[in-house]
């Protein structure tokens, strides 16, 4: 028997191979489905189930993909309903591969047809659950990113205290516990950065299982501090469940065309919108006016799906020669398919050719420090929870997630001097808003990373724990 988790860094997302015996099956897998098919092909193994444990809203998955180049069959638990040829098992239904018996578990609440598969091995023995998003480790998934739902949140969060209690806790301690995403996504509040752990352990350290924790207080605690989800969580989500969606190898060919300038400009024109992918220390040096920056060395296709909000948006990239389609495959994992293709020699060929280019000011943490002291009009962009814990005094919280709710606040003709935590989302902010006409805007290099290292003395420390004393 084989177990390998194949973890996403990008989405914090993980999807699993199971083998034995010849037989295969891919636990949530994303929308490129070749990686899955060399692996089973490298071992000789057929795949034979897709097993889903869910309606994913985080991304795009590959199932129906897979299933149409494998023959597998695509299962989901009780009270799934999709457009598409899948099989809805039954709670408690036993699926047989090669020497191994996999266990459906229903596990409502985090959406009502969440499901858990407890794997049983050759000897009988009970040895992993895919936990999906029912149980992360540390935390448990969101009840609120149900699409076409008459229940609230609160009735969902009730559905998953009762699953929790009655399918996970009273399994084995020993039985390890492999969740569907890790820390830095959003269908949690807490999520550790461990990707596994012994069912025991969560029984211990997570607050979710806790003993004596009553239905009341696990709802309030499960509600309390989340966030709105992000803008393309149900749109992700409907497009799980149907099988119109294009497939991801023509997405890749249409995505990675090389345009000439004339065929760029030609897209930017007929409503194309330019990504420019680059390095946040190479976009803000020069770059091609209204574009917006969203770097592919970061968390890049969790913020496309935050702050573009047409899903259906054509795009044409700017971005490293070489990362076109990596570009382009992680746009299509969040369901952003109408990439249309890639400006030829990136931004050296827009500079070459004498064309206009924007750049963005720039201030060092020490340049800040001298000015802040002067008084500044400071725009923080991180989280309402970062922001919390510590900020700059007098600084204003206009959190990137939701960048378009609260534009009337800042003044087009006062100048900002922009921060996060690290420079990246600052820079995606600056240059959503210099698109939309704001021009006096000033980066704050390196963010608050930066700042430690310098003497800022207007600074306002807030600590949650105070907060709550008073």
């Amino acid at each position: 028997m084989k177990i390998e988790q194949i973890y996403t860094g990008c989405l914090a997302e993980a999807a699993y191979y199971i083998e034995s015996e010849g037989e295969a099956v891919i636990i949530d897998p994303l929308r490129e489905v070749d990686p899955y098919i060399k692996r089973a092909k490298k071992n000789n193994a057929q795949i034979k189930y897709i097993l889903e444990t869910h309606f994913h809203a985080d991304f795009v998955s590959g199932h129906v993909d897979l299933s149409k180049k494998t023959g597998a069959t695509i299962v989901f638990g009780p009270t799934a309903k999709a457009s598409f040829d899948m099989k809805e098992a039954k709670d408690g239904e036993f699926i047989e591969v090669g020497k191994i018996k996999i266990k459906v578990l229903h596990t409502p609440g985090h959406t009502m047809e969440s499901t858990c598969y407890l794997l049983i091995d050759e000897e009988g023995k009970e040895k992993a659950l895919f936990s999906g998003d029912t149980l992360f480790i540390g935390d448990v998934g969101r009840p609120d990113l149900a699409v076409k739902t008459s229940l609230s949140k609160e009735e969902l969060a009730g559905h998953l205290f009762d699953s929790l209690r009655n399918k996970i806790m009273p399994l084995n301690d020993d039985i390890i516990v492999y969740p569907a995403h890790g820390a830095g996504s959003a269908c949690g509040k807490n999520m550790s950065k461990e990707t596994f752990d012994s069912l025991g352990n969560q029984k211990a350290t997570n607050y979710a299982l806790r003993k004596d924790l009553e239905k009341e207080e696990f709802i309030k605690e499960i509600l309390e501090g989340i966030l709105p989800p992000p803008q393309y969580f149900p749109k992700n989500a409907l497009m799980n469940k149907s099988s119109d969606n294009k497939t991801f190898d023509k997405i890749i060919s249409l995505g990675t065309k090389a345009l000439s300038l004339e065929e760029f400009d030609k897209e930017v024109k007929e409503g194309a919108l330019v990504l420019d992918a680059r390095h946040q220390r190479d976009f803000v040096k020069g770059f091609i006016p209204n574009s917006w920056f969203i770097g592919i060395d970061g968390p890049f296709a969790p913020w496309v799906g935050s702050v573009i909000n047409d899903i259906n948006q054509k795009i044409v990239i700017i971005c490293p020669e070489g990362r076109e389609e990596e570009v382009v495959k992680r746009l299509a994992r969040v369901g952003y398919d109408n990439t249309v293709g890639h400006l030829k020699g990136s931004f050296s060929t827009w500079e070459k050719e004498g064309r206009n280019i924007d750049l963005i000011l720039q201030l060092t943490a020490a340049e800040f420090a001298e000015e802040h002291a002067k008084g500044l009009n400071v725009l923080d962009v991180r989280t309402p929870g970062e922001f919390t814990i510590q900020h700059v005094e007098n600084a204003q919280n206009q959190p990137l997630d939701y960048i378009f709710n609260r534009l009337k606040e800042i003044d087009v003709e006062k100048t900002y001097h922009v921060l996060c935590a690290g420079g990246y989302r600052s820079v995606i902010f600056i240059s959503i808003l210099k698109s939309k006409g704001w021009h006096k805007l000033v980066d704050v290099k390196g963010g608050c990373q930066a700042l430690r290292s310098v003497d800022v003395s207007k600074m306002d420390f807030v600590w949650p724990t105070k907060q709550k004393e008073g």
